[in-house]
């Protein structure tokens, strides 16, 4: 597998996230103006990790449900599910909607729309192989206007 280019793309990826310094794996800090928004680009760049997510064509939709205890496993299990998709399917999703975005005392969940293609070695570059989601420095800040979320990518 090649090196991961840690470079911001700010043309393509300005305001949804970015590669944070990490001496050996991905570290990650997506954005959005809402939760939603920071889970979708927070997937996005996990997919941008792997390959380019500009040749994933949008030609699959699939509908995931996801829930957790708290905000830190929703994330790490929205992740982890698409991982998942990844291992046991071969899929690559480049497009996310999160919708019914619930919160209770007792847990979080929402309902998410992802749209993608599976994975072909001659259109998708591969960049480098995702392991795992990590719990390991992992933050959500939200605040009024934006959501801030920093997690770690095991590759």
């Amino acid at each position: 597998m090649k090196q991961l280019d840690k470079t911001p793309k700010p043309e393509k990826f300005a305001g949804r996230f970015e590669f944070l310094e990490h001496t050996a794996d991905v570290y990650v800090r997506a954005f959005g103006t809402s939760i939603e928004q920071a889970y979708e680009n927070a997937a996005l760049a996990m997919f941008e990790t792997m390959t380019d997510s500009g040749k994933i064509a949008q030609t699959i939709e699939e509908t995931l449900e996801v829930e957790a205890e708290d905000q830190y496993a929703l994330l790490y299990n929205w992740l982890e599910a698409l991982l998942v998709k990844f291992e046991t399917d071969g899929m690559l999703y480049s497009r996310f909607q999160i919708c019914d975005w619930k919160e209770t005392a007792e847990s979080f969940r929402f309902s998410a729309k992802v749209w993608g293609e599976k994975f072909d070695p001659k259109k998708h570059p591969q960049k480098v192989g995702v392991k795992a989601v990590t719990y390991h420095l992992m933050v959500i800040i939200r605040e009024p206007e934006r959501v801030v979320l920093e997690f770690i990518l095991d590759i």
